[in-house]
């Protein structure tokens, strides 16, 4: 059997990802006073321990203002970089690369946190909670526009402020590289700042940044370019789009948006989808198996650079195939690692590609190598009966027996 191209080796600029499964950002809003601590590198360390060939922490933010939640991590001052290269170092122990998204919450800052109903944040609550700075976290946006019905008005960008939050992009990058991050990723998705000036819906400017399709776009390709002069240029730069927010932004804008910042120096789009409106799109696909797919396979073929598929990747075979049909390059995984931070381990021993489990550490190594030796046959408990995505990632179908 040929070796799956998920456990493949890809090498992006100087950095070789030892296999294609990614961890995707996720926001975890455990960060004190924007710092890393404990859970970040528990959090983290799991999934490099468990097999993934790169593990990316959360949006990080890279300016104050720009935080989403009072637990928003950031990298706007020298001071968070030994925090945060505490947590690369035991990722690197682990084998795995370690990357970062850098992002902005822009007009969708200041909220509590999701679990605590993600509503707008009163400043006695916030207060109560240990902000002693509240008027440095201001709502900024492309234009003064509410991210939704009853939602703060936030106050437009004046173009120095544009210009001082595109370098902050960079200053943070630079950070990112002194604590020894392997891979940069620009948040550009989800409804935040990038996403907002990207947005006809939000972004109604007439100056140089709002308008035309291509004013739109230039605030995310000056933050590329700044992120670029900052950045090693061993060093792969991604950068997340919401390939269809349903609101005026899809993937004819995704590919033209490609095609201009590739030649800048973005190496990887991550296409995800959704964030403008207050509430799902009501155009773009439903979620199901594979169901954001068909945005990075469309941005890849038209785009002239790589892509990374995410959106309810759950099966070791479900991601192989994405692969094998030239869909995407990499896959990312988010909830599903939350589930099972072991997932590329067992999706190696799934597809036969790691039976001697060198994706794992040795203090862990050791002992399942063993048991399969010693015990022939033996069924491990990810192994049961369930759901597997049928061949056109339709959706889930039931199915007794073994998943893969």
């Amino acid at each position: 059997m040929s070796q799956p191209l998920l456990f493949t080796p890809l090498t992006i600029r100087d950095c070789t990802l030892k296999n294609r499964v990614v961890v995707a950002p996720m926001h975890q809003y455990a960060a004190e006073r924007g710092f890393a601590n404990d859970w970040h590198l528990m959090n983290a360390g799991r999934y490099a321990a468990g097999g993934a060939g790169m593990v990316m922490l959360e949006s990080t933010k890279v300016e104050r203002r720009g935080c989403g939640t009072v637990g928003d991590l950031g990298l706007w001052d020298d001071a968070f970089v030994p925090g945060l290269a505490r947590i690369v170092d035991f990722v690197h122990r682990c084998g795995a690369a370690a990357g970062i998204q850098l992002g902005h919450s822009g007009r969708k800052s200041r909220v509590r946190r999701p679990w605590e109903g993600g509503r707008p944040l009163a400043r006695a609550d916030a207060e109560a909670d240990g902000v002693t700075d509240w008027e440095a976290w201001e709502l900024v946006a492309p234009s003064a526009l509410a991210a939704d019905e009853g939602a703060p008005v936030p106050r437009a960008l004046s173009r120095a402020e544009i210009a001082q939050t595109v370098e902050a992009w960079g200053r943070a990058a630079a950070r990112a590289d002194a604590a020894g991050f392997d891979l940069v990723e620009i948040h550009g998705a989800h409804g935040f700042l990038i996403h907002e000036f990207l947005s006809p819906l939000a972004n109604r400017r007439d100056d140089a940044y709002g308008g035309s399709e291509a004013n739109r776009m230039r605030f995310a390709c000056e933050v590329v370019e700044s992120v670029r002069a900052h950045w090693p240029a061993g060093k792969p730069l991604f950068l997340r789009i919401s390939a269809e927010d349903d609101a005026g932004f899809g993937p004819d804008q995704s590919v033209a948006l490609a095609r201009r910042v590739g030649p800048l120096g973005v190496d990887v789009i991550d296409c995800s989808s959704g964030g403008i409106l207050g509430k799902p799109p009501a155009g773009a696909a439903r979620p199901a198996y594979d169901y954001q797919v068909p945005y990075a396979e469309r941005v890849r073929r038209e785009g002239g650079v790589m892509t990374m598929a995410v959106g309810l990747i759950v099966h070791a075979m479900q991601a192989e195939r994405i692969l094998a049909a030239g869909r995407a390059d990499l896959v990312a995984l988010a909830r599903e690692m939350l589930y099972n931070p072991n997932w590329a381990m067992d999706a190696a021993q799934k597809l036969g590609a790691d039976p001697g489990f060198a994706l794992a550490p040795p203090p862990y190594r050791y002992w399942l190598e063993r048991r399969a030796a010693t015990v022939p046959g033996v069924v491990p408990s990810t192994y049961g009966a369930g759901t597997v995505p049928p061949a056109d990632g339709a959706g889930p179908q039931p199915r007794g027996g073994a998943v893969s």
